[in-house]
């Protein structure tokens, strides 16, 4: 069982100064102020995107994907995902794991419940025939529409998202269009690739099965690696996982939506699905690089010496 024997009730990652003002610019922000930029700052500063490449791709999944959805299946796991979302304080409050299996696994069961469901209906595989691929173009679009959409705001301050953090996944699907360039929806890698194309899972499915699956490691990797550990790896631990599952909630309010009230336009829905995939991209690197990566720098200093 997982004890709590750690004084962090919660875990903070900074954003800096240069990545608030880079967010504000992009999204043509009226004016960038000096003091720290929030989601809510921004959504009373910038115009919606004209564009009707969101609007068409919304309408495509709601026409196509909206019946292979059990609305009563996605609002149970919808609003599990959300309590475990809540749950984060009390695990970062645990710190190292107990047990190879237990809290990180626990956070992640609701969101393997719904991926596989999604799988189910081969709905990862129309999210990439039907999306754009991400592209600075693209990923402005979505951002811009993200801010603007107020059920998908209202969602995450439900689930303890608050101002810092949620401008921090704005600044996970805005600032990083060169890393999001690089996932390439299946049905587009070019030809000549030195692998198997047709066992490379669609793009939706392959960010939010790896986010859920770097999830499921943590307990294992913190347990084995206890002595390595540093309150900065925890820190970094339950905020990228936080990162992932707000991107993950994204995707699962949009999907809960369009089987059950449809209340978010065709534009907003585009926005949560690729919105939510860019979240869990960045924070699975993210994670990867922070946690599983511990280097001679960010180890805990050696008992012996």
């Amino acid at each position: 069982m997982c004890g709590e024997n750690m004084t962090h009730a919660n875990a903070r990652r900074e954003i800096s100064g240069a990545d608030q003002t880079k967010l504000a610019t992009q999204l043509g922000a009226t004016e960038v102020p000096d003091q720290p930029v929030t989601w809510s700052d921004l959504a009373g500063q910038i115009e919606p995107d004209r564009s009707p490449t969101l609007a068409a791709a919304g309408e495509t999944i709601r026409t196509e994907l909206a019946e292979r959805l059990d609305g009563e299946v996605l609002e149970r796991e919808h609003d599990r995902l959300a309590a475990q979302i809540e749950r984060l304080p009390e695990v970062r409050k645990t710190g190292v794991p107990n047990e190879p299996h237990g809290c990180y696994e626990t956070v992640a069961d609701p969101g393997w419940r719904l991926y596989e469901h999604l799988a189910a209906g081969e709905f990862f595989e129309r999210l990439d025939e039907t999306l754009p691929r991400f592209t600075p173009a693209h990923i402005e679009r979505t951002a811009r529409e993200l801010v603007l959409t107020t059920p998908l705001s209202a969602a995450l301050d439900d689930v303890g998202f608050d101002e810092s953090e949620k401008t921090a996944l704005l600044i996970a699907v805005a600032n990083d269009a060169d890393r999001l360039a690089r996932w390439v929806p299946s049905n587009q890698i070019p030809d000549g690739v030195e692998f198997d194309t047709e066992t490379v899972p669609p793009l939706h499915r392959r960010a939010m099965g790896g986010a859920l699956l770097w999830i499921r490691g943590l307990d294992r990797h913190l347990w084995q690696n206890e002595v390595l550990v540093t309150e900065e790896v925890l820190d970094a631990a339950v905020a990228h996982t936080k990162t992932m599952l707000g991107g993950l909630f994204l995707s699962a309010t949009a999907a809960c939506d369009l089987a059950t009230t449809g209340r978010l336009t065709d534009e907003q829905v585009t926005a949560a699905f690729a919105a939510g995939t860019a979240v869990q991209i960045v924070g699975q690197e993210e994670l990867l690089h922070e946690v599983f990566y511990v280097t001679d720098e960010t180890r805990a200093p050696s008992k012996l010496r």
